[in-house]
């Protein structure tokens, strides 16, 4: 096996009997880069002297007997979350030559871990959208079809950790950026209970909805990152103060005392693919083979989840982006003498038409007169779909469910029609609405060859029992050795 090709633990283990250095895995990983990332677009920012200068300081931690389990190995962050003398886009030209003046939490976490960034990946613009084609600077393209997009808004991380060009990738998760695209990319990405991770040093796109979280090869890879980067940050004020399990210790004990709720209502939803409803309907029978029982729950707020979500987030957003005015930060219109003008002017040209659509839709739904009928009712919507879920844990351990309606389809299909895009996100965005957990584990492939992603949904705080269920059904299903033909 080539060094790029490793996954964290196998890497992890080499390093720490010496039988390889980080600054070699490292060069493997630059290499890997330089020889394929010109076709699939994943990197925005590739920091080659400065991985190998950590690679180099990993090393001597290694030769010092510090031999954690992210020592020396390479990683990419997604280029919304500030890295310290390194540019931090968000995909946008309204910060195209943004350098951020300190870390973000989980990026010092991952610096105290011994690990090496090796660069910012891609994404759709602010972290709005599905596809990573709403990026102000390329379009990222998935490595198992180059025509075909890597899912959104972390394409770029999942697309880096499927073509081997990082060992493991961090991604943010607003409505599903990251189980989406580690679906469409065949590899693993979880997001974590809201609160579990800290959002200090993430760029906000919904602040009450985002959620900072791992992309890896492997379950156990994700859950080697979470472990890293989970724990109360008082500097993010949402962050909660709960006792952190160590993930990476993940029960070996098979499924038998586990059931697993299945929802009616997904297996109707519009838009689902047969191959998808077939892939997924072979996962849950592989989980009940190793032991698990299998129930059907109702989750009866479902039809409401999208709207509510394009409420919410857009509304959000709009409060967000509004620092963005070409005075404290970021691209300024310059030829402009007027200051209203200027706004005007600085927004229209940093933001793309996608950030600007969603802009437009949270102004109006938080205006006068509107508030109430827009931002108001998706808010009591959003309890409704919280209790749905409590109340279906009541009888299961966890929800299984497919990611994405269908896999990855050709890049350019819903750029004139966002309403398709935002559709496919209706089997991930309730957990951002509920705030609980969810893992994406590759379940499938499509008679094209795609990927299918299988989607675990847990109880708050309750990402071992994901982790457990997800590592069962990764090792009956062998499908991680898989790999694209770049």
């Amino acid at each position: 096996m080539k060094l790029h090709e490793l996954t964290i633990a196998q890497a992890s283990g080499l390093l720490k009997n010496k039988e390889i250095t980080s600054v070699e895995l490292t060069r493997a990983i630059l290499d890997r880069i330089e020889a394929v990332d010109g076709r699939v677009g994943a990197y925005l920012t590739v920091d080659a002297d400065g991985a190998m200068a950590q690679a180099k300081a990993a090393d001597q931690r290694l030769a010092d007997g510090d031999a954690a389990p992210l020592t020396g190995i390479p990683l990419g962050i997604k280029d919304l979350i500030c890295t310290q003398g390194l540019r931090t886009t968000c995909a946008s030209k309204i910060l195209e030559n943004f350098i951020p003046p300190y870390d973000a939490t989980v990026i010092s976490r991952l610096k105290n871990a011994g690990a090496v960034i090796v660069g910012k990946l891609n994404m759709d613009e602010f972290a709005m959208g599905s596809t990573t084609e709403h990026s102000g600077f390329q379009v990222t393209r998935n490595p198992w079809n180059l025509d075909r997009i890597p899912g959104g808004s972390s394409g770029g991380s999942a697309a880096a950790v499927a073509a081997d060009m990082c060992l493991g990738a961090l991604g943010s998760d607003t409505g599903g950026s990251i189980r989406q695209p580690a679906s469409h990319c065949g590899v693993v990405g979880i997001k974590p209970t809201y609160g579990r991770v800290s959002r200090f040093g993430l760029v906000a796109f919904a602040s009450s909805l985002d959620q900072i979280g791992p992309l890896g090869k492997t379950v156990a890879d994700c859950a080697i990152m979470l472990d890293a980067i989970a724990g109360h940050d008082p500097r993010d004020s949402t962050s909660v103060p709960e006792p952190v399990p160590t993930f990476s210790a993940i029960a070996e004990n098979g499924l038998s005392d586990v059931v697993v709720g299945i929802p009616r209502e997904y297996s109707s939803a519009h838009g689902l693919d047969p191959q998808v409803g077939a892939a997924v309907e072979r996962a849950v029978k592989t989980i009940e083979s190793l032991g698990a029982r299998c129930i059907e729950v109702s989750l009866p707020h479902t039809d409401y989840a999208v709207a509510a979500y394009y409420v919410i987030a857009p509304s959000e957003a709009s409060s967000n982006l509004a620092r963005y005015d070409g005075v404290k930060y970021g691209f300024r219109d310059r030829t402009q003498t007027d200051l209203l003008q200027m706004y005007r002017s600085t927004r229209t040209q940093g933001f793309g038409p996608e950030v600007q659509r969603r802009i437009i839709l949270g102004t109006y739904a938080l205006s006068a007169g509107y508030y109430d009928a827009y931002y108001g009712k998706a808010s009591q919507i959003r309890t409704l779909i919280k209790n749905d879920f409590q109340t279906a844990f009541a009888s299961c351990d966890a929800i299984i469910s497919p990611v994405a309606p269908t896999p990855a389809y050709p890049i350019g299909e819903t750029l004139d029609d966002p309403l398709t895009m935002y559709l496919s996100d209706i089997f991930t965005l309730s957990a951002n609405l509920a705030g609980i957990p969810g893992i994406s584990v590759p379940c499938g492939f499509s008679d094209d060859g795609l990927p299918i992603g299988l989607q675990i949904m847990g109880r708050h705080f309750n990402e071992s029992m994901l982790f457990q269920i997800a590592r069962q059904f990764e090792r009956a299903a062998t499908l991680t050795d898989k790999k694209p033909l770049l």
